[in-house]
């Protein structure tokens, strides 16, 4: 009766410890693959450690390549700041140089430009030049020109002074070596300064004018009708030999200023009608239009020059102690002894305070400086 409880004990124990086997064995496989998966999270960690190091590292290099390309670029805008400013002051500059010459320009504008009425002069015919014409040039549509204008070299002599040409030029520069020149007058003496004398810019110029023989200039003509009907109106009108017209090449008509040309086929009509200054055409009515020549200019062989005359001394700080022309015999006749370092006077010229006047001088009285 006692071994059947033992039996029945060790039954239980067996089972038991099948029991714990297995427990045994899942709790090593659950170690193992504890184990296997702290392998894989260290090698996981190792990677991860691995690539922190590495983005570590790139970052560092990019941060180190970072400041480089920043320190390049802070020195590239340092450059371009001192190129900036230094355009900046060669802007300044050339604006300066160019303010300075543009008022030079205009300075020598006004100096070198004619201000100068000229008067209707009589031309005098004195011979007829034939020119060889070129290839597909007809010279007798036109009356060619050319006419020579030059300025005579002045100077603006002022109250209180004098104008001496003498006939030779070593008696003028012995005079302008003279420190001051003593002028007895009937009742006083004047203490007189001798100066050189330069003269103002001159100019000397050829205009060219080609007057067209066939060609006439018309004016003031009324905006009464279309331009077309206008220049047929105008064809047929300068057509009529009743008013001295002739057949007309070509007609052209500007609306907007009120001018217009013709050509016509025959030289010589041109000039007859523009001798006449006026024409009557017939457009909605009959009216006048002005009429002249048509011819076209320009300038040719421009010359600037200036000079001194050395045969003439300006004489200063003369106190009018006499009438002007009584002065101006003392004067005379001091400067031609020969014991004042005088000589054969050409021309003289005093003109009394409060006075002025232009004086001119022939190109054979002046050195010529071009």
């Amino acid at each position: 009766m006692s071994s059947i409880p033992k039996m029945d004990n060790l039954e239980d124990a067996k089972k038991e410890l099948k029991e714990l086997k297995i427990k045994v064995e899942k709790a090593d496989d659950v170690k193992a693959r504890m184990i296997l998966e702290k392998l894989d999270e260290d090698e996981f960690k190792e990677n991860a450690k691995q690539e922190m190091m590495a983005k570590a590292e790139k970052q560092e290099s990019c941060q180190k390549e970072f400041n480089q390309d920043l320190e390049k670029v802070k020195d590239e805008i340092q450059k371009l700041s001192k190129h900036k400013q230094d355009i900046l002051d060669k802007l300044r500059r050339c604006k300066a140089q160019l303010e300075a010459k543009r008022a030079e320009a205009s300075k020598l504008k006004h100096k070198f430009k004619i201000y100068a009425q000229i008067p209707e002069t009589e031309v005098k015919f004195l011979s007829l030049i034939r020119e060889e014409s070129g290839e597909g040039e007809d010279i007798s549509h036109s009356v060619r020109g050319v006419f020579t204008i030059s300025q005579r070299a002045a100077v603006l002599l002022l109250g209180g002074q004098a104008l001496i040409t003498f006939e030779e030029e070593k008696v003028a520069q012995k005079i302008l070596k003279l420190p001051g020149c003593r002028v007895s007058c009937e009742d006083a003496t004047l203490n007189l300064k001798p100066r050189g004398l330069t003269l103002g810019t001159s100019v000397k110029f050829e205009v060219h004018v080609d007057v067209s023989r066939k060609e006439l200039k018309v004016y003031n003509i009324p905006p009464a009708m279309p331009e077309d009907r206008t220049e047929d109106r105008l064809e047929i009108s300068f057509s009529r030999p009743t008013r001295g017209g002739g057949e007309v090449e070509s007609v052209d008509y500007d609306g907007k200023t009120g001018t217009g040309s013709i050509t016509f086929l025959k030289p010589g009509v041109a000039w007859r009608l523009a001798r006449k200054g006026v024409y009557k055409v017939n457009l909605e009515s009959e009216v006048n239009v002005k009429v002249g020549p048509a011819y076209e200019y320009k300038l040719e062989k421009f010359q600037t020059s200036c000079g001194s005359s050395r045969r003439t001394v300006l004489l200063e700080g003369i106190d009018d102690v006499e009438d002007e022309e009584d002065l101006q015999d003392h004067l005379e006749i001091h400067f031609q002894k020969p014991n004042n370092s005088g000589g054969e006077i050409e021309n003289i010229k005093y003109i009394s305070k409060g006075k002025s006047l232009q004086t001119f001088f022939s190109e054979d009285k002046i050195d010529i400086t071009n």
